[in-house]
């Protein structure tokens, strides 16, 4: 699996991601079927995301954890871009904040169960 896009796409799953949640999540279907992890390296990370001149990676990963909260949290993929967010510069406040706002547009079952995986995730890190 090299090729020019899908190494480009990489280097920023590895910007945004590391070697944590979303490596975890990407290795899970890539066994099964190492094309998915293919077209999201290429078109997801590649295509989509290196229009710098767009949006900037952190307004990308609000962008997409306030989508991820609208479709009921999706906690893996909300963990992992909750991670993402703040490894390109989201502060634990501008999270919580997304999240909250949402509880008036994807309603407060939703918002609650976001809050409590970026609670989760906030502890790991800070080691609690």
């Amino acid at each position: 699996m090299s090729n020019q896009r899908y190494e480009k796409g990489r280097a920023i799953f590895e910007k945004l991601h590391g070697k944590h949640v979303g490596e975890e999540i990407v290795k899970a279907f890539g066994e099964v079927c190492p094309e998915m992890e293919q077209f999201t390296m290429e078109w997801a990370f590649h295509d989509i995301m290196t229009r710098e001149d767009k949006l900037d990676y952190k307004t990308r990963e609000l962008a997409i954890i306030a989508s991820l909260v609208t479709l009921g949290g999706l906690p893996d993929h909300l963990k992992a871009h909750i991670e993402a967010a703040m490894n390109v510069g989201a502060t634990k406040q501008e999270i919580i904040e997304v999240i909250l706002q949402l509880t008036l547009y994807a309603g407060f079952a939703r918002a609650t169960s976001a809050m409590l995986v970026a609670k989760e995730l906030f502890n790991q890190q800070e080691g609690k």
